[in-house]
């Protein structure tokens, strides 16, 4: 256990330990100082609950009480939380290939299916990773258009093509959710009805002592840093708290389809939908987590594994030391959660009302711009998977994950790899095979102001396999890259490859300027 200094100084504390010492040792011991941790950190929240506005009393004890819990579980838990001796396979059935899925058509009714869907994205997260202020979905991706802008497009389409009402949410955290506002109006002339609710705000805690760092509700001045939205797996409670679920419960709407909003391969698949609202064998399947193969790329992605009974998602925080190497594995663990999900809505609802939603937490340790070592716990959406019933892993083409995390997948989408067509990319006709080259762009590309003015306009791609770029390099327009390429300009060298350069299986490197004359 942490050195708890803070929390316990009174001279009842010294006496409760001085007994449970005395008595047979570690295990009371132990059991005194988490009690003793939980009410100082109970005494801690009712301190910062007391200094919310009246207009955010409620919303803000929703979020403590939430925090409180998944605290008290923090400290419960003890060492990985997966029995390694007990990971197995899925089962075959469990995992169906979506050859088969799709093989089963689709119905007639194809509109009253889709009526029954409501699509979520999740919208919590900020662009600092690509040197962005703001929410990531608001990054330009193609043509000027953003992650939201594309999501809304695909939508729109869905509803014009099938004369339905599908409706767009958005999960925000209370980092993203103004900046999204605001950009919303732009959208009220589309054909898609938009909502959006906020996922939670947690206190981050001192490594140390375990107490939050927050003093007050704020979160400005020096109370930026206290706070932290907790995972994406704080859908199921925060979108049962704003109420959304009832209503979309109310409108007859039976499924919500959950993806991360820069998961551009992401988009509605009425094959699958159609096999949630028709199930071949008559059993209503209460989950669907769209998997794909792994390749080496993917060697840290959450993995469905067979876990008591139960389809679990394994993620490598939760694995022993020793099986890192093992869980790694192409050839053991061969697919990996895409983190496209496919959710009942009552099931969601019976689920949170009897509290049976059960999450690995996620601790996730940073340090703040002063120095300060903290804490904040998460849990992810897919973890959830073991609490449904009659769950199924869909393999899916690698082509419905594809996440932009980085400048250099950002390369990838922008290039003429892909089409776009109503808001969805698909893979290029003419490119020869269904692989995505293998893109490394270095530190000077990392923001994506940076990595716009390092391209002129973005290359011929269609033939590449690999690129590699370090360095100070720039590219002119109407490059073409084909086959392996890599590009090397050491410290203080610089490298512009020039306008209508066709590189093919080449190796660059050195000092190359080409100046205005």
């Amino acid at each position: 256990i942490p050195r708890y200094s803070a929390a316990f100084s009174s001279a009842s504390v010294k006496s409760d330990l001085s007994k449970a010492m005395s008595q047979d040792g570690a295990s009371q011991f132990q059991e005194v100082i988490r009690q003793e941790l939980e009410l100082s950190v109970k005494k801690e929240l009712e301190k910062i609950l007391a200094t919310a506005p009246s207009h955010e009393f409620e919303h803000t004890k929703k979020d403590l009480d939430g925090f409180r819990k998944l605290f008290h579980r923090f400290l419960q838990e003890k060492g990985p939380s997966v029995d390694w001796g007990k990971i197995q396979r899925p089962p075959e059935d469990s995992i169906q290939p979506y050859e088969k899925i799709k093989a089963r058509g689709l119905p007639d009714n194809i509109s009253s299916v889709l009526n029954k869907l409501v699509v979520v994205k999740l919208n919590g997260g900020l662009g600092t990773s690509m040197g962005c202020k703001g929410p990531k979905s608001l990054i330009g991706v193609r043509n000027e258009n953003t992650f939201l802008d594309l999501t809304v497009q695909q939508i729109e389409h869905l509803n014009k093509t099938y004369n339905t009402d599908v409706p767009l949410v958005l999960m925000n955290s209370f980092n993203t959710d103004e900046d999204t506002k605001k950009i919303l109006q732009k959208y009220n002339h589309c054909r898609v009805k938009i909502y959006t609710f906020n996922q939670s705000r947690y206190p981050r805690i001192n490594k140390e002592s375990l107490l939050p760092v927050a003093k007050d509700v704020s979160y400005s001045g020096e109370n930026t840093e206290a706070w932290y939205p907790p995972g994406h797996g704080d859908i199921y409670a925060s979108f049962y708290n704003s109420g959304l679920l009832d209503t979309f419960i109310g409108e007859g709407k039976e499924y919500i389809f959950v993806s991360n909003i820069d998961n551009l391969g992401a988009t509605v698949d009425l094959y699958i939908l159609n096999h949630l609202m028709n199930p071949p064998n008559g059993k209503p399947c209460e989950f669907v987590m769209e998997v794909t193969n792994k390749t080496r790329a993917d060697v840290k992605g959450g993995t469905l594994t067979q876990y008591e009974g139960k389809l679990r998602l394994v993620e490598i925080a939760q694995v022993p030391k020793a099986h890192v190497d093992e869980f790694k594995s192409v050839s053991k663990f061969k697919i990996f959660n895409t983190n496209n999900l496919w959710i009942s809505l009552a099931a969601v609802k019976r689920l949170q009302e009897q509290n049976a939603i059960d999450m690995e937490i996620i601790v996730n340790p940073k340090t703040l711009d002063g120095g300060l070592n903290v804490i904040q716990l998460e849990t992810a959406v897919g973890a959830a998977i073991k609490s449904f019933e009659n769950s199924l892993g869909i393999n899916v083409p690698r082509s419905r994950f594809l996440p932009v995390k980085t400048t250099s997948d950002l390369l990838l989408v922008m290039s003429n790899l892909y089409s776009l067509n109503a808001g969805s990319l698909t893979m290029s006709e003419k490119r020869e095979f269904p692989t995505v080259p293998l893109v490394k762009l270095g530190s000077s590309f990392t923001k994506v102001q940076d990595y716009l003015r390092r391209f002129e306009s973005i290359p011929d791609m269609l033939e590449l396999d690999h690129l590699t770029v370090s360095g100070d390099v720039t590219f002119g327009k109407n490059v073409s890259l084909k086959g392996t390429v890599i590009i090397i300009a050491n410290h203080g060298d610089r490298i512009d490859i020039p306008p209508g350069a066709v590189l093919e299986n080449k190796i660059v490197s050195g000092n190359l300027r080409i100046l205005d004359h």
